[in-house]
């Protein structure tokens, strides 16, 4: 293994566009939900006349889809995932568009399908309102507590739950906005870290996970982890996903 310095420098110079996780490959593994998003996705994508993909990063997910919609749209909000959105997705005739989900510019009732995996913060109100009558939304979102093993590693103990991303909480609000929830799923999934730059490069991506994180403020919490890591002991944390499918009720 490269020394703890080697492993900084090269985690912190590499690459956070996108949500393409592929520089994790042999350095850390997640468990994935038992319900296959993509493919269920692939399935939705093929069957509808048009669609909107919110939070959509790089494009990837979208990318990976062998059939589009005659009409597919996406948004992102950071600068640098919408060029490489544009890039990637505009070849396939997709419109790309920088909007956070709070405000999204289409008219009401613009689409047949609206999805999204990992969406930051869901904007119900939006998310019905640009939805036709019968609509559905399929998404698949982070949900409680997810990674708090590890970022209490650097913050301290945390709260459990986070209502915000709690299942309830979300049908809850979904349903006010106008939703009709069909399907709520939830799972708990094992992530494993292997090295400490696996650890630097997530943080690095993952903003929200520690807010406040730079190399220098957490050296000692990170030297822990490397040690440990060293003497055979992968960091072990777990991701938490619901998967929720709803449907637009009639104006």
């Amino acid at each position: 293994m490269r020394s703890f310095e080697d492993l900084l420098t090269q985690a912190q110079d590499a690459d956070i566009t996108g949500w393409d996780f592929t520089w994790l490959n042999g350095r850390a593994t997640e468990e994935r939900p038992p319900w296959g998003y993509t493919r269920h996705l692939q399935t939705w994508y093929a069957n509808t006349p048009s669609a909107l993909d919110l939070d959509t990063g790089g494009g990837e997910i979208i990318a990976t889809m062998p059939v589009l919609p005659a009409r597919m749209a996406v948004t992102e909000a950071w600068g640098p995932n919408v060029l490489r959105s544009q890039a990637t997705l505009a070849p396939r005739g997709v419109t790309v568009i920088q909007a956070s989900t709070d405000r999204l510019p289409f008219a009401d009732a613009s689409f047949d399908l609206v999805t999204s995996r990992h969406p930051i913060k869901p904007a119900w109100s939006q998310i019905a309102r640009v939805l036709s009558d019968g609509g559905t939304y399929f998404a698949q979102h982070v949900g409680p507590a997810s990674a708090f093993e590890l970022i209490e590693v650097f913050l301290g103990p945390l709260p459990r739950t986070h209502t915000t991303r709690d299942p309830q909480t979300e049908t809850k609000d979904a349903t006010a906005a106008g939703l009709n929830i069909t399907s709520v799923q939830t799972a708990r999934c094992r992530l494993q870290f292997h090295d400490i730059g696996a650890v630097v490069w997530i943080l690095r991506k993952c903003v929200w996970w520690v807010p406040d994180f730079s190399i220098d403020r957490y050296t000692p919490q990170l030297r822990a982890l490397d040690a440990s890591m060293r003497a055979g002991q992968p960091f072990v944390a777990h991701s938490s996903r619901t998967l929720i499918q709803a449907h637009r009720t009639a104006r």
